[in-house]
């Protein structure tokens, strides 16, 4: 008979994975089927292959690796791309085992939120802009942790309306992040 913690692991409604230095040791079934990967393609598979870019890998890493300092937690809600190359919604959540290293032994939660938020052609940096609109930040601030002016933040805020034919922020905002209006 299996012990509860195995059973647990195993059977969580959400996709869960164990890893070390952003490397995946040991993830659940339900993760790997909603990556499109088996489980042993995916044990000691680098993270990055789970992202749409390596500078999104790279990205997110120095903003988890800042945010998980001292508290060891971390959470966000992103696009992540599956085996064939699908992007999707993710919600994710971290937690390190020493915050002192937050990447050097890690567990990590996965939700796929795709029913609820919908994707759109967007470039590298509309992405960035719009994950970082959803978690309500200005533009000014979206310019600081993306390194570029407010002014190019508008710029790809106002193609990204366009893109999803929507009047405002507000409207943007409640679109991709599945909101009704």
């Amino acid at each position: 008979m299996e012990d509860s913690e195995t059973i647990a692991f195993e059977f969580a409604p959400v996709g869960l994975i164990y890893s070390e230095n952003r490397c995946i040791k040991k993830c659940n079934t339900l993760f790997a089927e909603m990556f499109g990967y088996s489980r042993a393609e995916l044990t000691d598979a680098s993270l990055s292959i789970l992202y749409p870019s390596s500078e999104e890998f790279s990205r997110i890493g120095q903003i988890g690796a800042q945010k998980m300092m001292g508290t060891g937690r971390y959470r966000d809600e992103r696009i992540m791309r599956r085996q064939d190359g699908e992007l999707f919604w993710c919600r994710v959540r971290g937690q390190s085992l020493d915050a002192a290293e937050p990447f050097a032994r890690a567990v990590w939660s996965f939700a796929d939120i795709s029913e609820d938020r919908p994707i759109t052609d967007m470039s590298v940096r509309e992405r960035q802009v719009a994950t970082l609109m959803v978690e309500g930040k200005t533009s000014k601030e979206i310019a600081r942790v993306l390194e570029i002016s407010p002014r190019t933040v508008d710029i790809h805020r106002a193609r990204l309306m366009k893109k999803l034919g929507v009047r405002n922020s507000l409207e943007l905002v409640a679109h991709i992040s599945g909101i009704p209006l």
